[in-house]
């Protein structure tokens, strides 16, 4: 498997449970519906730890351009291989977008309300107010890429062995999703990640969905920008520091 490939399967995975839980929690008629915000930010949690596991070893499981550019900035990561990688992420979420769609076709068919609909694709916040929506998404996203640049592997010296946990080792960053969700979603709808909202954003725009109401473009910046610029500050700070 290609690095690009890791890219688009991993996010897939990501975006496939993510957002099928966001339609089993807000779809009229699924087995979910209503459950809520805890939910929700634990499903997207273990969606991130699942696209870890399969892409970490082939790509590192950026599965997010914010990652991926903010990592480039610490030095962490070559630029020229950021185009590719936010290639595969678009992708990947664009085809999970429109699996969660297709199987969860009858619950949209019954579901009257198109902001509803449109939610499962991508983030619309609490309350507008775009510059503290803006804000809200740099500093979730600057959480998540500052801590995802602290995270190390544990090694024993004389001599020098990786202390490996396997798959275990996606945990660090599912937790930190989660906590993130928790703790700062709740004004944005925590997309943190570019490739999460524009992508599904562009296929709710194409897909053939009843009644499914305004694409709401006029927002749809705000988690492309702010979470470049979390990912960047993130960076900087991290190098300022070291």
């Amino acid at each position: 498997m290609t690095p690009f490939i890791a890219e688009i399967i991993g996010t897939f995975l990501l975006l496939l449970l993510g957002g099928g839980v966001v339609a089993n929690v807000i779809l009229k008629g699924t087995k979910g519906h209503g459950s809520g915000w805890i939910v929700i930010c634990t499903a997207w949690g273990l969606a991130v730890y699942v696209g870890v596991v399969v892409a970490s070893p082939y790509s590192g499981a950026h599965l997010n351009p914010a990652v991926s550019i903010g990592l480039a900035v610490a030095g962490k990561f070559a630029w020229a291989k950021v185009p590719a990688y936010i290639l595969g992420q678009f992708i990947g979420a664009m085809i999970a977008a429109f699996l969660v769609w297709l199987t969860h076709k009858d619950h949209f068919d019954i579901t009257e309300d198109g902001e509803t609909k449109r939610s499962v694709f991508c983030n619309t916040p609490a309350i507008r107010n775009y510059p503290r929506n803006l804000l809200c998404e740099i500093v979730g996203t600057f959480v998540l890429v500052f801590t995802v640049l602290y995270f190390t592997d544990a090694t024993l010296s004389e001599p020098e062995t990786m202390i490996g946990l396997g798959s275990l080792g996606a945990l660090p960053v599912a937790f930190l999703v989660w906590g993130i969700g928790l703790s700062l979603g709740g004004t944005t709808g925590y997309a943190i990640n570019p490739a999460r909202d524009l992508g599904p954003r562009i296929v709710h725009a194409i897909l053939p969905i009843k009644n499914k109401g305004i694409n709401d473009w006029e927002y749809a910046w705000v988690p492309v920008v702010g979470p470049i610029i979390g990912g960047i500050l993130a960076a900087l700070l991290m190098l300022a520091l070291t």
